[in-house]
């Protein structure tokens, strides 16, 4: 934490590797819960253990449509064995028949095999002569037959506390029956951009105004983590108003998030209200784009400023809030997708700072990972970001890159080819 009585003040550049932590320092996860019915349960973040009380699959079952046999009554001496047909069993509706040596069960996908069968034969390789059903090409005992508790037995502890619950999860807990979740409170967070510049999208501009883009991409941005947004809207640069903005969105919000405001421009009034009506952390990073960056506390609520320019706005989220956010949340540490790839043009830079350049990674013809920037990297450039599928992360000390080089490369939204 700066030492200095006014941590605006102070002018050295913070690695962002050493400012994560310190963030991370400052906030606590929730620990409010309450039980949900499974179908509100989307995007909440479970508060214990899901513990199965079934097996997965809660029975013997066949993998496909085919015949159920006991592998024992095939005649090993021969590549055909002919087998009787007693019955059916489909998918609900088990055979609960006697079936005597040599006998068969039609049976479908997912429907329950007769405990005294074990193996199924699929149908394609199977000829029908009558009530004979001849079992050709090569078998084995227990083929196509998915055990009883195979996925999951009693007992197992199948997601764990810190998981936010997708529709994949949402599957998997009403596999096991789980009528009612334990999840933690959503968490809120309020959010606005500063700027008398800045005005709505549908309205007219005038001269030296330009539309917010930020709030735009800030709430994209976090109806993916599973949280509460709450959308401000545009506050003007005055004192009073961003005054009465941070004790609005503290009386509503866990995390207050803002763009804007927390450079050094005469009218960067945000960290100065911030100091007035909470308490700030304010570090002037070591990384590009997105050098002002603060944070601090409102009298209710977390505060990260962020900076104005919409991907410098977009790249301090994603390497510093969000962290923040899956720490309020109870999901623990944020695991982030790194790959090595080969750099496939020079990159002229100077040493400095932590660049995020953003990049396309791609897979060439011989299948390893390449990458190459998006072109032009202004920090207001925020088609950058549209077209680019990750960070290509450049070290604080390197200068000039050239092609060929091994550089380590941060996926996000994409699924490389």
């Amino acid at each position: 934490m700066p030492t200095s009585s006014d941590p605006c003040a102070k002018p050295e550049l913070i690695h962002p590797n050493d400012a994560l932590p310190m963030l991370l320092e400052q906030v606590n996860a929730i620990t409010d819960t309450l039980s949900l019915p499974l179908e509100n349960a989307l995007d909440h973040v479970l508060a214990e253990d899901v513990i199965s009380t079934v097996n997965l699959p809660p029975f013997d079952n066949s993998a496909m449509d085919g015949y159920a046999f006991r592998f024992a009554d095939l005649n090993s001496k021969t590549d055909t064995t002919s087998l009787t047909l007693v019955g059916e069993a489909f998918a609900g509706h088990p055979f609960t028949g006697e079936i005597p040596a040599g006998a068969c069960v039609r049976i479908m996908t997912g429907a329950q095999i007769p405990s005294a069968l074990d193996t199924v034969q699929m149908q394609e390789q199977t000829e029908i002569q009558g009530d004979k059903i001849c079992v050709t090409h090569t078998r084995k005992s227990g083929a196509n037959v998915r055990s009883k508790g195979e996925e999951v037995s009693v007992g197992q502890t199948v997601l764990k506390a810190g998981t936010l619950i997708r529709a994949a999860e949402l599957g998997v807990l009403a596999t096991l029956g789980q009528a009612k979740v334990t999840v933690f409170h959503m968490l809120k967070v309020a959010f606005f951009s500063t700027g008398d510049e800045l005005k709505p999208v549908g309205t007219e501009l005038q001269p030296g105004q330009i539309y917010d883009s930020n709030r735009y991409s800030i709430r994209g941005l976090l109806c993916k983590t599973g949280v509460e947004w709450i959308d401000l809207g545009i506050i003007e640069d005055c004192p009073n108003a961003i005054k009465q903005a941070f004790l609005n969105a503290s009386e509503q919000a866990d995390l207050v998030l803002t763009s804007g405001g927390v450079s050094v421009g005469d009218a960067d009034y945000v960290k100065q209200v911030l100091q007035d009506v909470g308490k700030i952390t304010f570090w002037r990073l070591a990384m590009k784009p997105g050098k002002p960056f603060a944070m601090g506390a409102l009298p209710n609520a977390i505060f990260c400023g962020l900076p104005g320019n919409p991907v410098a706005s977009m790249v301090t989220y994603y390497q510093l809030v969000l962290p923040l956010i899956y720490k309020m949340q109870g999901r623990g540490e944020l695991k982030r997708h790194l790959v090595s790839a080969t750099l496939v043009h020079d990159i002229r830079r100077k040493p400095g700072r932590v660049e995020y350049q953003r990049a396309v990674v791609s897979r060439n013809k011989h299948g390893a990972l390449e990458v190459s920037t998006t072109g032009a990297q202004g920090s207001g450039m925020l088609t950058s970001m549209s077209s680019a599928n990750s960070f290509l992360i450049v070290p604080r000390e390197q200068g000039e890159m050239t092609a060929g080089s091994q550089v380590t490369v941060e996926l996000f939204n994409h699924v490389l080819s």
